[in-house]
């Protein structure tokens, strides 16, 4: 597969050594150039891991010549359905994920069986916490929305908030210390006891790998999909 990699900073760059261990080929690199600037001929797929600012115009434009688009960028989801729109008006294909490490989409599922058993046990109040490095940009981490968006959809909370948090919301702590790779915390806490569940990632390898898979996958489909569809957790 002919690779191009919208942004080549340590995400894309451990993607690349992975696809090429793979048997892959990177055929076009874009770092802070746009994506109208390579050669579409020559690309099967394009794997996202740019910037906010952006992610939006590159991933349209590739969809508009045909290329299907994995993205893990955060920061833009307020156009995601204009993307998915865009998609399905080109008949493309498009997988995005907050997070492709194959550990955090079980704890993905995970955190949605707990709040779907938690939900009638309202002496339980719910908080998730998140951990990264001080590089990292945006805040709470794109995985801390996923969770709570887990958690909202199988509970009558109403909202997330980051810091601290009113009633019918679920609170988001977001730390950046030191060269964290990434750890997230779901608690149930109660006047009693509390229920924990925590992904904790060792290296960045796993969301790099886990991005070339999700590739590998949509080569030759047709649709929006996400990670669930990729490891067939839906």
């Amino acid at each position: 597969m002919r690779i191009a990699l919208f942004g080549y900073g340590k995400m894309g760059k451990m993607i690349e050594g992975i696809a090429l261990n793979r048997g892959h080929e990177i055929s076009a690199r874009i770092d802070l150039g746009k994506a109208e600037d390579i050669d579409y001929n020559k690309i099967d797929l394009a794997i996202d891991f740019s910037v906010p600012e952006a992610a939006v115009a590159n991933i349209e434009t590739a969809l508009e010549n045909g290329i299907p688009v994995v993205s893990g960028t955060t920061g833009w989801l307020d156009h995601y359905d204009h993307i998915v729109q865009r998609c399905d008006e080109l008949g493309g294909a498009f997988l995005y994920a907050s997070n492709f490490s194959l550990g955090v989409n079980i704890f993905f599922a995970l955190n949605e069986y707990l709040a779907q058993k938690m939900s009638a046990l309202k002496q339980y109040g719910v908080s998730i916490e998140e951990i990264h490095h001080t590089q990292k940009q945006d805040a709470p981490s794109g995985t801390a929305i996923t969770l709570a968006e887990g958690v909202l959809a199988n509970t009558e909370y109403k909202n997330w908030r980051l810091g601290e948090a009113e009633d019918g919301e679920i609170p988001i702590v977001s730390k950046r210390i030191g060269n964290y790779a990434g750890t997230h915390t779901v608690d149930y806490d109660s006047s009693i006891d509390q229920i924990r569940i925590q992904h904790t990632a060792h290296s960045r390898k796993g969301f790099a790998e886990g991005a070339v898979i999700a590739a590998e996958w949509l080569l030759g489909k047709k649709g929006v999909f996400s990670m669930q569809d990729v490891l067939n957790l839906g």
